[in-house]
C-alpha cells in the first residue's frame, strides 16, 4: 500500500508533468477551442481513459513488451499517427466546406470521447513513460506491487483530470466566442488541421 508522502510526492510530480506542453494537452486545447468546454471535457475524460488502459498493462506487465519489441512499438505509434491525419484530415475537410454552413458539425459526445481514448492509447511514449515511471515509486515491501501501480495510476489520471479540465475549461471559453465568427471557425480548423499533422509527423519518427 502507498504511504501518504510516496503519494504526496508522486502526485506532484503528476501535476508538474501534466502542465508541460505535450501532444495531450495541446490536442484538448484545440479540441476545446473548436467545440467548446463541455466537449473539451469529454476529451479529457477519454484521455483519463486511455490512462487506465496503460495502467492496467504496466501493472500486469504488457507494457514490457512495447518495451522489448521494435516491432510493436513502431505499429502502435504509426496506428497512432495515421489516426492523427485522419484527425486533420477532417478539420481541412470541415475548413473548407465551413464558408457553406453557419457553423461546423458538432462531434457527438461518444466521438469526442473516443477521440480522447484512441489518442491516448495510441501513443506508445506513455506506455513506456508508464514502465519507466511507477514502478520507481513501488516497492514490494509495501504490499502488493500491481495494487500500487493501479494507485499511482489513478493519482496520475486525477493530476490529468485537474490539469487538463483546466486546460479545456479555458480554451473553450475562448472557443465558444470566437465560433460566433465564421472567419474565426475557418482559422480554428485550418489550425486544428495543421497541429494534427504535427503530432502526427512527430509521432511517427519517434524513437524508443
Amino acid at each position: 500500500m502507498l504511504t501518504f508522502e510516496v503519494a504526496l510526492s508522486f502526485f506532484g510530480i503528476a501535476i508538474l508533468l501534466a502542465l508541460t506542453p505535450g501532444p495531450d494537452n495541446l490536442f484538448v486545447l484545440m479540441q476545446s477551442a473548436l467545440w467548446g468546454r463541455a466537449c473539451g471535457m469529454l476529451v479529457v475524460l477519454g484521455l483519463c481513459t486511455g490512462l487506465v488502459g496503460h495502467t492496467i498493462a504496466v501493472a500486469v506487465g504488457l507494457a514490457a513488451v512495447f518495451a522489448a519489441s521494435e516491432t510493436a512499438f513502431t505499429v502502435l505509434k504509426l496506428a497512432g499517427a495515421a489516426y492523427l491525419v485522419y484527425l486533420a484530415w477532417g478539420a481541412f475537410r470541415t475548413s473548407a466546406t465551413a464558408a457553406d454552413a453557419e457553423k461546423p458539425a458538432r462531434q457527438s459526445k461518444m466521438q469526442l470521447y473516443r477521440r480522447g481514448i484512441v489518442m491516448n492509447l495510441t501513443n506508445p511514449k506513455v506506455s513506456l513513460f508508464f514502465l519507466a515511471f511507477l514502478p520507481q515509486f513501488t516497492s514490494p515491501a509495501r504490499g502488493s506491487v500491481a495494487l500500487q501501480t493501479l494507485s499511482l495510476g489513478g493519482l496520475f489520471m486525477l493530476a490529468t483530470l485537474l490539469v487538463f479540465g483546466a486546460i479545456a475549461l479555458f480554451s473553450g471559453f475562448l472557443g465558444e466566442r470566437v465560433q460566433r465568427s465564421q472567419t474565426a471557425q475557418l482559422v480554428l480548423n485550418r489550425t486544428a488541421g495543421v497541429v494534427f499533422l504535427g503530432l502526427a509527423l512527430k509521432l511517427a519518427f519517434v524513437n524508443r
